[in-house]
């Protein structure tokens, strides 16, 4: 602020309301002037803003804000009044901000300052303060940076696509660009506009070798210019044909020529990028490497090509010259003679030929009865020598001979050829290409000198083709119009007056086959095929189809193809009616057609077999097996049986089950089967059918299987088990009481001399208790008689009745009801002993026990008793009506020591229940 001069008395407020203008709000007041202009800058270069017009005077208070680009909040950045000034902070991102006189100065400007500068001033005018705006749009430009080079590679092939870019780091746009190219030698830089020099990218599509040089560019806006460093592009090339020059220089035709022992400089030049190596061949193989190649003192084996071949390294790529280098000697070998025909066939060229040599052999004609001919008269020509003879004037097999000189030759050479007509006649053919696209008509006739020649004639005489010696050739396309048409071959010779000839015809296969072919059901039906070629055989590719038209190809199983030459056989395997029976259809095709012939295959069915009937179906016991037998009705052939069932109980609505197969593989000599696999639950219907190989015969009748008959003898036997073992208990409660009251029995039942025994008592019933007087001392077997057969139930046991031996002490076990149980028993093959199911044997079974039963008294030392072995069972009488004593137990013994009691009689009561 300056001093010395004090400031109006508004100042002072008017910067207290910096606070508020901050915000960048403009004053309010009457009447504002408002204007708005654009200014540019340059970075890092100063710029001035003024606040309203240069001639007006300065705003006695100033406010400058800035709203950057793209953004909508301005900020301050400097107030001032007069000499007073105030910058805000943060404005160094504009530059450094200076404020004089209202003017706001930006100096080293930056990208940032880029933006909306708003000026609001108080104006002093006639004694009050005017408001006034000025905004002012800064635009800052960025001068261009040095720029650089960059190319897609630093060396590219000649033919390749190659581009330069130039790139700046920065710089306001607009930039242009500019191109400048200088030879690798020097010289000045050309500006390559042809090629798109005025764009950031230079693109030489393609590049050759006059692009090769430093390439720089030059990058241009409104600020400045800058030139980037140069940069050197490598267009690699070549090698290009090599230039053989020969020293010392003596062109002749077809090469150069050198004498023997001269000295001979051969030099090669091929441009390229790397420079080319080169690489010398004589006939094939090298002989040097280097740019040139000296042949001092030339010999005779040194003549032929020579290869000059340039590489370029860095390509790997190759090129090469070849010349023909002579040594003069003379020809090798020896002159070689041919006679051709001339003048559509009616002169004949005779020619002589003998080349190399240096100088060229000289060469001439002589004909029979002809005197040979001084050196250097007319006909005498150089290393080929040509006569034409006329056909007409000429016989068959005359002979001409080719004279040939040389100066390295003192004798010369010669050689002949002999005049004559082939016999015979030409011969024709025609062959298919590979899928028939096209049809070769061949004709030959070799031999001759001159050669035959032949041409191709259709019907009508048009030539077709190009006549050729000995063998001609016509190709001709398979466009459907060759059936049938005729070609004919013509071969002319000079020395034959009339041309001979031989005819072709083209024609579709013929083909031959049964019409109909029959075959039984199942056996196999052979369709057999035959194709006849014409004078013209094409062969012929033969086909079958079957009846859906459908080819029949190999590996189907159920088609065999056999193929000869000219025959095709179709076997149908395992025929089946009606479904192989039908129009099969033979077919040949060659190049020129298509030949179909039908054939009718019937299949025939073998006669129905014989009808069945059911005669036995029983299920067995447990249901799941049946037993099925049948038996034929009528006569007729079969090979098999085929059993089927189904359930036979359905819902009312529902369909009834289809019949499965229980037995296919039954032979034709069985009439019954047992079917197993069934469920007890379900109620199954079976039908039998009878085949013929594949003819099925009449379904027998439907029928459910029979319940199994009843059987008796398992309830029998049950029956009979429950009484035995009833019996046998009440036998064991029986001795364990005599035994545990031995003492109480009576006297009189006791045995002599400390043994008793049991007998019975004469007079009473089995079933009841004997009395003590029934049971008498017994010394033989009448004393003790024995009850009446067949109606004892009870055996009484006295300590007085041993056991006795003989018939009559053998008594029968059981009642005539249980005896017929026995018999009725006994159907198959006789019980074992002791089977308790036998009935008659269930009295010694109880009266019995097995040893170690507990319920029997112990025979240990202690006991008061013991018992003897059990009985043996019953068994059958012998033939005399005699059966053998069954043994009785041992009796029951006192233990020493004890005194006798009276006997007592006791009844032991055994029923055994059928």
């Amino acid at each position: 602020m300056e001093r010395g001069r004090a400031p109006p008395p508004w100042r002072g407020w008017i910067l207290c309301l910096l606070p508020a203008l901050a915000g960048g709000q403009p004053l309010a007041a009457g009447e504002a002037a408002y204007e708005e202009w654009r200014a540019t800058g340059v970075r890092g270069r100063a710029v001035e803003l003024s606040c309203g017009p240069a001639a007006a005077a300065p705003p006695a208070v100033v406010f400058w804000s800035f709203t950057p680009q793209g953004e909508g909040l301005p900020r301050a950045v400097a107030v001032g009044s007069g000499r007073e000034v105030a910058v805000a902070p943060g404005t160094a991102m504009l530059g450094r901000v200076t404020l004089r006189n209202g003017t706001l100065e930006l100096r080293e400007l930056r990208v940032a300052a880029q933006g909306r500068f708003l000026c609001q001033g108080l104006f002093p005018e006639r004694g009050r303060l005017r408001v006034g705006y000025a905004a002012v749009l800064l635009r800052v430009l960025v001068p261009v940076s040095k720029p650089f080079v960059r190319p897609t590679a630093a060396a590219a092939a000649e033919g390749a696509a190659v581009a330069l870019t130039c790139a700046v780091r920065e710089g306001t746009e607009p930039l242009s660009f500019s191109w400048q190219h200088q030879e690798p030698r020097g010289g000045p830089s050309v500006t390559p506009a042809r090629l798109g020099g005025s764009r950031a990218e230079l693109r030489l599509t393609p590049a050759n070798r006059s692009h090769t040089g430093w390439y720089s560019c030059t990058v241009h806006n409104e600020v400045n210019n800058r030139t980037s460093d140069p940069v050197y592009l490598d267009i690699v090339y070549g090698p290009d044909e090599p230039a053989i020059r020969v020293e010392p220089f003596s062109p002749e035709q077809g090469g150069f020529s050198a004498g023997e022992r001269e000295d001979v400089v051969l030099s090669c030049l091929a441009p390229s990028n790397p420079p080319s190596r080169y690489v010398w061949l004589h006939n094939g193989t090298q002989v040097h490497v280097g740019q040139t190649y000296i042949i001092p003192a030339i010999a005779r084996a040194q003549a032929g090509t020579y290869t000059c071949l340039a590489e370029n390294s860095h390509l790997q790529t190759r090129t090469q010259a070849t010349i023909v280098l002579t040594v003069y000697y003379p020809p090798a070998g020896s002159p070689s003679c041919s006679a051709l025909a001339s003048d559509d066939q009616r002169d004949v060229a005779l020619r002589c030929r003998w080349l190399g040599g240096f100088p060229l052999a000289r060469l001439r004609w002589v004909g029979p009865q002809e005197e040979e001919e001084e050196e250097g008269l007319m006909g005498t020509s150089f290393s080929m020598a040509t006569r034409i003879q006329p056909g007409a004037a000429t016989r068959n097999g005359s002979s001409f001979s080719c004279l040939a000189s040389h100066p390295a030759l003192p004798l010369g050479a010669a050689c002949g050829t002999t005049l004559w007509v082939p016999s015979g006649s030409p011969t024709c053919a025609a062959a298919a290409t590979k899928g028939d696209e096209y049809v070769m008509l061949r004709c030959r006739w070799e031999g001759g000198a001159p050669l035959v020649t032949l041409r191709w004639r259709d019907s009508a005489g048009r030539a077709l083709g190009d006549p050729a010696p000995s063998s001609a050739v016509l190709v001709l396309g398979t466009d459907g119009s060759l059936g049938g048409r005729e070609f004919v071959c013509e071969a002319a010779h000079p020395l034959r007056a009339a041309a001979a000839e031989c005819r072709l015809r083209l024609e579709v296969p013929e083909l031959e086959a049964e019409s109909e072919v029959a075959v039984l059901e199942g056996g196999e039906a052979q369709l057999a095929c035959r194709h006849r070629g014409g004078s013209a055989s094409l062969g012929a590719t033969v086909a079958w189809y079957d009846p859906k038209e459908r080819e029949v190809t190999p590996g189907l199983a159920k088609y065999r193809l056999e193929q000869g030459e000219a025959w095709v056989n179709l076997t149908v395997r395992d025929a089946e009616w009606p479904g192989d029976s039908g129009i099969y259809r033979c077919t040949a095709t060659n190049a020129v057609g298509t030949a179909s012939l039908p054939v009718r295959l019937r299949v025939d069915r073998y006669p129905a077999p014989p009808n069945v009937t059911i005669s036995k179906l029983r299920y067995t016991r447990a249901r799941t097996e049946v037993r099925l037998e049948w038996r034929t009705q009528g006569a007729g052939n079969l090979t098999g049986f085929v059993v089927q069932r189904r359930q036979t109980k359905k819902p009312l609505r529902e369909p009834p089950s289809p019949w499965e197969t229980a037995a296919g593989d039954i032979e034709p000599h069985s009439r019954d089967r047992r079917l197993g696999g069934l469920d007890p639950a379900v109620l199954y219907a079976f039908r039998v059918l009878a085949v013929n190989h594949r003819t099925a015969g009449h379904p027998s009748e439907v029928q459910t299987p029979a319940e199994p008959p009843f059987e008796a003898y398992p309830a029998v036997t049950g029956a009979a088990v429950a009484g035995m073992l009833v019996a046998t208990a009440a036998s064991l409660l029986a001795v364990h009481c005599i035994a545990r009251h031995r003492e109480s029995l009576p006297r009189e039942c006791r045995g002599r001399g400390g043994s008793g025994g049991l007998s019975w008592s004469p007079g009473t019933r089995p079933s009841q208790p004997l009395s003590p007087q029934g049971c008498t001392a017994c010394s033989s077997a009448r004393e003790c008689p024995t009850p009446p057969p067949r109606r004892r139930r009870a055996r009484a046991l006295s300590p007085a009745c041993p056991p006795r031996a003989g018939p009559a002490a053998q008594e029968p076990l059981g009642t005539a009801e249980e005896a017929e149980a026995a018999a009725g028993g006994e159907e198959g093959a006789g019980p074992a002993q002791g089977d308790p199911s036998v009935p008659g044997t269930a009295a010694a079974a109880e009266a019995a026990p097995a040893q170690g039963d507990p319920s029997v008294p112990s025979t240990a030392a202690g006991t008061g008793a013991s018992w003897a072995e059990p009985p043996a069972p019953l068994t059958q009488h012998p033939p005399g009506g005699t059966r053998a004593p069954p043994p009785f137990a041992e009796p029951l013994s006192a233990a020493p020591g004890t005194t006798e009691d009276p006997p007592v009689n006791v009844t032991i009561t055994v029923t055994a229940t059928p």
